[in-house]
């Protein structure tokens, strides 16, 4: 029985993969000359877009930067959107009155395009990116975030997301993982690290999910 919620955004929430490497791409062509393949743009993950962007673009930081965003903004609504479902999940848990937080190594700005695009910003109570923390994902320190705002228990907290990462911040936290592999770009390497729960599709996260929120009610 959980107590509290958090959810990745890309891969979890909404198909953002595709809209990532064509706005990575819509940079790097335009300012770099160069096309990158979607596994050399993953091995970039980690750090947020910022980040990443001032490494590649160095005195064309800045001017990259918006363009990035420009970008990923204009192109979301054709290129991405909330899996079909998983908006139902989270309506539910807020319904429950149960605590609900984000927790993405995505950068604060476009975790906010996103969520906004999708129409989740306001449903969910916290919003840890990764500009919000010390160390990015795996680190816990999102879910430590979420755990010490809300007065929970990490035993009590339900880490929801696709990627690798995801599992090793719940372990490290002490709360528990349940690792989505509907659309996770390293779902071999995720069912390796033996996450508590696994889920192929967003109905069966629903149904285990409302079983919860049962057990919570009575």
């Amino acid at each position: 029985m959980f107590k509290g919620y958090i959810f990745d955004i890309d891969g979890t929430l909404t198909s953002t993969n595709d809209l990532i490497f064509a706005s990575f791409n819509h940079v790097t062509k335009k300012f770099l000359g160069k096309h990158y393949t979607n596994e050399e743009i993953i091995e970039l993950f980690g750090p947020t877009e910022d980040y990443i962007l001032e490494k590649l673009m160095g005195d064309n930081f800045e001017t990259a930067k918006t363009e990035y965003y420009k970008f990923y903004d204009e192109m979301h609504e054709s290129m991405a959107d909330s899996y079909p479902g998983i908006k139902n999940i989270v309506f539910k848990i807020k319904e429950a009155g149960l605590p609900l937080g984000i927790y993405t190594g995505k950068g604060r700005t476009s975790s906010i395009i996103t969520l906004k695009k999708i129409g989740l910003y306001e449903t969910f109570d916290l919003l840890v990116s990764g500009d919000d923390v010390k160390e990015h994902k795996p680190s816990p320190e999102g879910i430590k975030q979420f755990a010490h705002k809300f007065n929970l228990d990490p035993h009590d907290i339900l880490m929801i997301g696709d990627a690798p990462a995801d599992i090793i911040a719940a372990k490290t936290a002490g709360a528990k993982s349940a690792s989505v592999l509907w659309d996770s770009y390293a779902a071999d390497i995720a069912k390796r690290l033996k996450a508590n729960y696994y889920f192929n599709s967003v109905i069966e996260l629903e149904n285990f999910i409302n079983k919860n929120l049962i057990m919570v009610k009575n």
